[in-house]
């Protein structure tokens, strides 16, 4: 999903409709080998980025003599065409996509891995962390999206220190609604993940190398049952509603009957176009240990049948990896660039600084295939227990059935 396109930033003077790529982005082709002799490469790309690529692509034919084809794609459907065409050798040498399709991709054995040398320091660490899968790195990551607290400053002025005092402060202010966030019937775990964090219940513990790790469900955690209390105590609390879905929640934030929302930096510009005095806080947490919201993480991979590998490589790392193209795919969809030097630069606007800073406490969506079968018993279990069953019993529902599906 993607901001307005009327600018809720202002980075004074920033410029980057002209992509000029004087140097290389620190990392190489591997050594010893040399692109392709007339290689060309076909690029796949979420069709609003294609406009930011079009200057790199170009500069990277003029100076390499590789010719760049970028095809503009509907997102929607990007990832299905790319792993039905892909083994077919009609599929493109590098495609767009999100680094939670990793699992998918490795497993349907249509990605290369990617050497992005000396640069893969220049990253933000969870950008790193999301392209790489089983201690391989396969995403030439550009972008971080993470959710984030809303806050209507002129409400409220000052960020709420924990869940409580966040209630607490819009009651004081005289609303019956506080703080809203997208649930709905089936409810919604991706936005309440920060909180089941809190509690110290990822859904998956992680490796000596911080890979999830599939035979490790945390859901069952003492944590885990602990939020689920939560979720029951906020449900009869009122403070999380299921009849609440998206379009309820931004609906109540625009008309000042919300003082906090919990959601993404792609609900910013209708808010800011809505007169709100817009903050950006860390998500309050219920228990005092910090809640991490799920980081998405945007990027490239090389498929593994392209003929044109090192090219590829080369294009990605030292071309889509620089500072000027990454704040250009910025301009088109107002996500914090994924390079730290890039991301720095947009955070000189404080609605991106604010994403930016709750991202630092942010955790890669797993990518491993098991991930599908939580997602298929989680948000209904959650929902259940907003609405009044009992939290103990419908959590060791949810993780028997997690299991039995994962086994």
């Amino acid at each position: 999903m993607k901001v307005n396109n009327k600018g809720w930033l202002a980075l004074g003077g920033l410029a980057v409709a002209s992509i000029v790529l004087a140097g290389c982005a620190g990392g190489s082709t591997p050594e010893g080998e040399e692109n392709e002799a007339g290689a060309a490469l076909t690029v796949w790309v979420d069709a609003e980025r294609l406009d930011a690529l079009e200057g790199a692509a170009d500069e990277y034919s003029e100076k390499t003599g590789v010719e760049v084809e970028l095809v503009g794609k509907d997102n929607n459907t990007i990832k299905d065409d790319f792993i039905q065409q892909a083994p077919t050798g009609r599929g493109p040498d590098v495609v767009m996509g999100a680094h939670d399709w990793l699992g998918e991709l490795s497993t349907n054995g249509v990605v290369a891995p990617i050497e992005l040398g000396d640069s893969a320091g220049d990253y933000l660490p969870v950008a790193l962390q999301a392209s790489t899968y089983e201690g391989t790195t396969y995403m030439l990551p550009y972008a971080v999206e993470n959710i984030a607290v809303l806050r209507n400053a002129d409400l409220i002025p000052d960020a709420a220190s924990s869940f409580d005092d966040m209630i607490a402060k819009g009651q004081a202010a005289g609303l019956a609604t506080p703080f809203v966030v997208e649930q709905g019937a089936e409810g919604n775990p991706y936005h309440l993940y920060p909180f089941q964090t809190a509690f110290g219940a990822p859904v998956f513990g992680t490796d000596a190398e911080g890979n999830y790790d599939p035979a490790d469900l945390q859901l069952g955690s003492p944590g885990g049952f602990e939020f689920a209390n939560w979720l029951g105590a906020q449900g009869a609390a009122g403070a999380l509603n299921t009849d609440v879905d998206g379009q309820i929640a931004k609906d109540k934030f625009l008309a000042g009957e919300a003082a906090f929302w919990l959601t993404g930096p792609w609900n910013v510009g209708a808010a800011v176009d809505g007169g709100i005095n817009v903050a950006i806080d860390p998500v309050p947490s219920p228990t005092g240990s910090p809640a991490s919201p799920f980081a998405g993480v945007k990027g490239f991979f090389v498929s593994s049948e392209s003929e044109n590998k090192v090219a590829a490589n080369d294009f990605l790392v030292n071309y889509l990896g620089t500072e000027d193209v990454q704040l250009a795919l910025f301009e088109a969809g107002n996500v914090l660039p994924a390079l730290t030097a890039a991301a720095d630069t947009a955070a000189a606007d404080p609605i991106i600084a604010g994403f930016q800073t709750v991202g630092a406490e942010a955790v890669p969506m797993p990518a491993i295939p098991q991930m599908g079968s939580v997602w298929q018993f989680w948000g209904v279990a959650e929902a259940a227990i907003i609405n009044g069953t009992d939290p103990a019993s419908t959590w060791q529902k949810l993780v028997d059935d997690v299991t039995a599906a994962i086994q």
